[in-house]
């Protein structure tokens, strides 16, 4: 396993350990985040994603796998299982990532997704009914931009 392997493997235990400050310090100060539901996010603010999410998610837990890499990407997956807090409902999320690391640090990060599966099991109906539409993702998206700038106010 290779220092970038290890920085993920790092990153996912300190995840799967509920350590969002040790999943932070993985992150460059100028690090870029992006999947289905948050976009472009910064350095400051994915970092205040993952605190966020380890500290309001119910029932959570990962697992990850298959992290591999080809010099400067590393790839890995994992799956959540979490109850998701505005429905009650339960979900399994299935996710592919890739990183670009650089001095030892977590410059990329994208996450990828099927959000239809997804929206299906967070939301119930309306995801089954409307999960395929730009609309809902949309609104999704913003909903999520919103609860994070809330949590980053606060000083979390």
């Amino acid at each position: 396993m290779d220092n970038n392997q290890q920085l993920i493997e790092e990153f996912y235990t300190c995840f799967k350990n509920k350590d969002y400050k040790g999943m932070q310090a993985c992150y460059a100060d100028n690090a870029v985040f992006n999947d289905a539901v948050f976009k472009n996010l910064n350095a400051a603010q994915v970092k205040a994603m993952w605190q966020m999410l380890i500290s309001t998610a119910k029932d959570f837990k990962i697992e990850f796998s298959n992290i591999s890499s080809d010099g400067k990407l590393v790839y890995a997956h994992w799956d959540a299982y979490y109850t998701f807090s505005r429905t009650g409902n339960k979900v399994t999320n299935r996710i592919d990532a890739t990183f670009e690391i650089e001095n030892g640090k977590i410059i990329k990060h994208t996450d990828d997704f099927n959000f239809y599966t997804w929206a299906r099991q967070a939301l119930g109906t309306p995801g089954l009914l409307l999960g395929w539409t730009s609309v809902l993702k949309n609104k999704i998206q913003a909903t999520a931009m919103e609860n994070l700038e809330k949590f980053m106010s606060k000083g979390k």
